[in-house]
């Protein structure tokens, strides 16, 4: 999760788990041409992350690729930790950050469905905080704060126009820094050292002045990060349980977590970063490691928070893929999803042939997002990790680095790689020659 156009840029079934334990050894060339990958042209694939790697640009990566449910691709490369020597493994364990935003929305989107939430409803029904919050003006620098227009909704926040950043704004920043946001939080998204549960973070936000007008520009923030409290509110459970109880655990996301088990810290990926071309591991704190293992454990970030898996995660996005559906238990509605990966924004995205849905960044025309199809969407993180879902194609998309700030083109280019071996149609599909 980095700041909107880095990110922008960034994002240029049972069958399933079946499958991946025989991808872990070796990739099956006539099981991947099959599914309509050209063999010889996935191999780029590989060749291409280990020049950045033996190039000394990453420190290592994992890529996974599903077509209609089925690998059709799974590599590690580099190192998991280079200075003890870990290798990457296809089971590793990444700091995801704003991919964690998918999970939340969907987890708002349930409760929609339950009846316990509106998208119309305003924030300040469930964080009365939120019943009168104010606009900073850039002219004089925040020195002036205006009553916000209209209460901020539901649907504002999961699409991003609620007018709310993440406070590292030059105007708003030194406010933000004050009350431990912004600035003191990294680059404002990181709540993992936090002593406090995420409503009590999410209520101080509410006196600070917002960047802009509810419903006038799409800014990024930590517009998820409050709807996990909304979540916490609306089921009366903390996030990570609801979470836990009806997404991760019934989809079999056993690696997907907020704070990880100790017994798995082995499997923690290393955080590197690009310091002027040069490779490094990044320190601890919020810049760097972060307290994912250690920390408080109180902190439920539904805007950052989550660590998961290649695979993990690849199971998340296949159940959107299927219309809220795996292993004949739904999600959501068919319909939901519909609404979900479709442009809720109209043109506040401001990108040509792109939209923002209810959590996912869409992909509106062709050639807008690479060699993506229309009625695609994804998004990233800020520890460089991104994924896509192409729905045209049954794809599923989904690149892992922990590299922060990550200065390489290697995430961007990932998609493009895996879009040049697929080579034939899905089955039933009839192609003119």
């Amino acid at each position: 999760m980095r700041f909107r156009m880095s990110l922008r840029r960034l994002l240029s079934t049972a069958a399933l788990f079946v499958a991946l334990p025989l991808a872990i050894h070796a990739q099956r060339p006539s099981a991947s041409a099959k599914l309509g990958f050209a063999p010889d042209r996935l191999a780029r694939i590989d060749r291409f992350m280990q020049q950045y790697v033996d190039s000394n640009r990453i420190g290592g990566a994992v890529g996974l690729v599903l077509r209609d449910g089925k690998v059709a691709y799974e590599h590690s490369v580099g190192w998991s930790d280079k200075e003890s020597g870990r290798r990457m493994t296809t089971d590793a364990i990444f700091r995801i950050a704003s991919q964690s935003k998918a999970l939340t929305s969907v987890a708002v989107l349930m409760l929609v469905e339950d009846g316990r939430i509106a998208l119309g409803d305003p924030v300040s029904r469930f964080i009365p905080a939120y019943a009168h919050t104010t606009v900073a003006s850039r002219a004089d620098s925040g020195r002036t704060a205006a009553p916000a227009k209209r209460q901020i909704t539901i649907k504002d926040l999961l699409t991003h126009t609620a007018g709310i950043s993440y406070g590292t704004d030059a105007f708003v920043a030194q406010q933000y820094s004050a009350k431990a946001l912004g600035p003191a939080a990294g680059w404002g998204w990181y709540t993992a050292d936090k002593d406090e549960p995420i409503c009590t973070t999410m209520e101080r936000l509410a006196t600070l002045p917002f960047v802009a007008q509810p419903g006038e520009a799409w800014v990024y923030g930590y517009n998820i990060d409050i709807l996990g409290c909304v979540v916490e509110r609306a089921s009366g459970m903390p996030l990570d349980e609801f979470i836990r109880t009806r997404i991760t655990a019934p989809l079999g996301m056993n690696d997907t977590h907020f704070f990880l088990p100790t017994s798995k810290r082995a499997r923690l990926v290393t955080v590197y970063t690009d310091s002027a071309g040069q490779l490094r591991r990044a320190p601890n704190g919020p810049r760097g490691q972060g307290d994912y293992v250690e920390g408080p454990r109180k902190s439920f970030a539904g805007g950052a928070g989550l660590l998961s898996s290649a695979r993990d995660y690849a199971r998340f996005l296949q159940m959107i893929l299927n219309h809220g559906e795996m292993n004949s238990v739904r999600y959501l509605s068919p319909k939901m999803v519909d609404l979900m990966t479709t442009n809720q924004s109209g043109t506040l995205y401001g990108t040509p042939g792109e939209g923002f849905g209810l959590g996912f960044q869409t992909v509106e025309k062709l050639g807008a997002d690479g060699l993506a199809s229309v009625g695609s969407f994804g998004w990233g993180g800020a520890y460089a990790s991104t994924y896509k879902v192409d729905p045209k194609e049954g794809l599923v998309i989904v690149f892992m680095i922990n590299q922060l700030p990550n200065r390489t083109d290697v995430a961007a280019k990932f998609p493009t790689l895996v879009y040049q071996a697929l080579v034939e149609p899905r089955a039933g599909t009839v192609v003119q020659r």
